[in-house]
């Protein structure tokens, strides 16, 4: 890596599983403290904040298939999103896919309520914000763990894999889109 001697485990490891990323998931750090941080403990090197926030947000891609069954699904249902996301990951995707964030009725960002994914209190506010009773939520996510702790919540949930599943996952439980 260019900016910092660890291994790309190391970095991995601190950016997708350390307590510190989920503090900056839910919103008890800002993006400058996350930075700080971060820099601190991978001993960065030669970057600034301003180079470092497009480089943490590379991770994300268009995704057309998904972006059209999300289309053909809001004609006929609400949408909300329930996502484990950190402040600079959100303005990033809220700029850049603005089109498919649009098609969300509300967005429960875990930076915002405070909580990520599977805590209980981020489904509830899901849940209070459509006015819904868990057996009348489907919820979807690509984390084996997350469908898991949801189907305890009493949601209905399917694993997404690809598109394709998804669409044949939800004509079986007889959802139109």
């Amino acid at each position: 890596m260019p900016y910092t001697a660890r291994s790309f485990d190391e970095v991995y490891q601190l950016f997708f599983d350390s307590k510190l990323t989920r503090y900056f998931e839910e919103g008890r750090i800002a993006p400058r403290v996350f930075f700080r941080r971060l820099r601190g403990l991978l001993g960065l090197k030669g970057i600034s904040f301003d180079r470092f926030v497009p480089i943490w947000n590379e991770i994300f891609s268009d995704n057309k298939q998904m972006a059209a069954l999300l289309g053909a699904l809001k004609k006929k249902h609400k949408l909300y999103l329930i996502s484990n996301i950190n402040k600079l990951h959100y303005e990033h995707i809220a700029k850049r896919f603005a089109r498919h964030i649009k098609l969300f009725d509300k967005a429960y960002l875990s930076y915002k309520v405070g909580f990520c994914k599977p805590h209980v209190d981020i489904y509830r506010k899901a849940m209070q914000g459509a006015d819904a009773k868990p057996r009348e939520c489907l919820y979807i996510d690509d984390r084996a763990d997350l469908i898991k702790e949801a189907k305890k919540l009493g949601l209905k949930p399917i694993l997404f894999k690809n598109v394709v599943d998804l669409k044949k996952q939800l004509k079986k439980i007889k959802v139109s889109f």
